[in-house]
């Protein structure tokens, strides 16, 4: 129990440096993460509602954005943040009270905080301010996000020990990464698409992630396609995986040879 309590106090208190260290060099602080997406969320509604006249789901333009946006963010974010892990930890592992899993453990609960703020206040805008009122599955939002962070804390797990290993790889996967944004059904649905394009953007699991969200959003969308255990089986594989990789490179990462 004491070791217990003792882990609990580490990741707290790194929670704190988390945010003071990210966010405090940065306007408003800790808000900044907040209101950056939500800008984000507006801009990009203004641009579609200028090039379309109707969204491909529903009636409002910033939910249906948003409702690809947030699946993704919550993936994207997420690998991001854990990838830095080690990096902006180093000099704390010199401690032996401080182990490179509090601090992974630390920016997931700080990221999935975040995210999870961001989409209330989000949707909270959305409704109040658009004037939506349609019904909507809270409880399938959350498990869609869930897989989103679960499969985003894999893949960044995996990058904290190739990204050291490899310079060549890092720049490879950011090349890899960058167009996951636009190919992953945030602003279509991939339904609509032809074969066999529909075919090969439904081996990305960031696409059954944001139908997955979708559906929990509209109650009409119907999602052909959506495969929630393909998701499930991809996040756990690169979960195991990365934890594998951490595990075999602990020594040399708080020895720093890695």
């Amino acid at each position: 129990m004491k070791l217990i309590e003792q882990h609990l106090r580490v990741t707290a208190a790194l929670i704190v440096r988390e945010m003071s260290t990210r966010y405090g060099s940065k306007p408003g602080g800790y808000l900044w993460a907040v209101f950056d997406p939500v800008a984000h969320v507006a801009m990009m509604t203004l641009i579609f509602q200028a090039i379309a006249r109707m969204p491909a789901l529903g009636l409002s333009f910033p939910l249906f954005f948003a409702s690809g946006y947030l699946a993704f963010t919550f993936y994207q974010r997420m690998s991001s943040f854990m990838a830095g892990t080690m990096k902006a930890n180093k000099a704390l592992f010199s401690y032996p009270i401080v182990s490179p899993f509090d601090a992974i453990v630390s920016r997931f609960i700080l990221q999935v905080m975040t995210d999870a703020l961001v989409a209330m206040l989000i949707l909270f805008l959305i409704i109040e301010i658009g004037g939506v009122s349609q019904p909507m599955n809270y409880a399938g939002m959350i498990e869609a996000a869930g897989a989103a962070a679960v499969l985003g804390l894999g893949i960044g797990a995996i990058n904290i020990v190739m990204f050291a290993r490899s310079a060549l790889y890092e720049q490879i996967f950011g090349i890899i990464n960058r167009p996951l944004f636009m190919v992953s059904g945030v602003f279509f649905l991939p339904e609509n698409l032809p074969e066999p394009f529909r075919s090969v953007i439904l081996y990305n699991p960031l696409v059954h992630i944001i139908m997955w969200f979708r559906s929990a959003v509209y109650a009409e969308y119907r999602a052909d396609g959506l495969d929630k255990g393909y998701v499930l089986e991809i996040a756990l594989v690169c979960f195991v995986l990365g934890l594998t990789l951490l595990t075999a490179s602990m020594r040399q990462i708080r020895e720093d040879r890695v």
